[in-house]
């Protein structure tokens, strides 16, 4: 039986915590954060920006850099991968299937039908989830 509060007072904890990193993103980033996010990932993005806000964060060089490696070697995606936009201060989470992807617990064929969704207008599904130019 202890262990069983024990579990259930370290699941709260973990909760209030994760909470309290949802806020903080919001006040950091002034968007909501990610839906279905690990709290890890949310303490390294927050830490990230604060970084970047105090001591400037990238230069353009070294964004433009990273930016060309990711768009000319195009990213490889896997299963199970998800990929986020924010669109028009809304946030979409993708899920890569084995066969399709997940959106909206809906599956769908292609990225640029989900895109398309999204927008309202056509767009290369790859290029608007970041995948490459």
């Amino acid at each position: 039986m202890k262990t069983t509060l024990k579990s259930s007072a370290h699941f709260n904890t973990l909760n209030c915590h994760k909470a309290a990193l949802v806020q903080e993103w919001q006040n950091v980033f002034d968007i909501p954060a990610p839906l279905g996010c690990h709290p890890t990932f949310l303490e390294k993005a927050i830490a990230w920006q604060k970084q970047a806000i105090k001591l400037g964060g990238l230069t353009s060089t070294d964004r433009k850099q990273l930016l060309g490696n990711i768009a000319s070697k195009g990213a490889r995606i896997n299963i199970g991968d998800r990929l986020v936009r924010v669109w028009q201060g809304e946030t979409h989470q993708v899920i890569v299937l084995e066969e399709g992807y997940l959106y909206l617990d809906q599956r769908w064929k292609s990225l640029s039908s989900i895109a398309k969704a999204i927008t309202g207008t056509h767009w290369s599904g790859p290029a608007f989830f970041g995948l490459r130019k």
